[in-house]
């Protein structure tokens, strides 16, 4: 089973979860070989990933959000063998609204058929900084 979007449950979990403070989220994205658009167009994952994230990124910027780390998978250790991941992250946004609101935005919201025709799979952890 491949995650790509979040399910209208699991943002209104994510939206009732109102704390105080920044929100830290864990990102883990496997892409496709080849781009999914629906017009045929011809990408790799990697390449459509790279656009949403540039027209992502005013929106990002917008909220107040950064990216705090960001790293380069190579084993898994514990967990599934074949469990492999092409980008991972931890995005810092200034609050749990915040994150919201990005969501919302309407260039963010355009960005998203790249994501969507890039990502064969993906997670994403809401994490409290300690």
């Amino acid at each position: 089973m491949s995650f790509n979007d979040p399910t209208e449950e699991q943002l209104a979990a994510f939206a009732v979860l109102r704390t105080a403070g920044p929100v830290h989220m864990l990102n883990m994205v496997r892409f496709r070989e080849r781009a999914a658009y629906p017009d045929g167009r011809d990408a790799t994952g990697a390449e459509a990933y790279r656009l949403y994230m540039r027209e992502a990124a005013p929106a990002f910027q917008r909220v107040g959000a950064r990216q705090g780390w960001h790293g380069a998978f190579v084993q898994t250790l514990i967990g599934p063998a074949d469990e492999r991941w092409d980008v991972v992250f931890v995005a810092e946004y200034p609050s749990a609204d915040a994150f919201l609101a990005m969501l919302e935005d309407p260039s963010y919201r355009a960005a998203l058929p790249h994501r969507r025709a890039a990502v064969l799979d993906s997670r994403l952890i809401r994490l409290s900084p300690t």
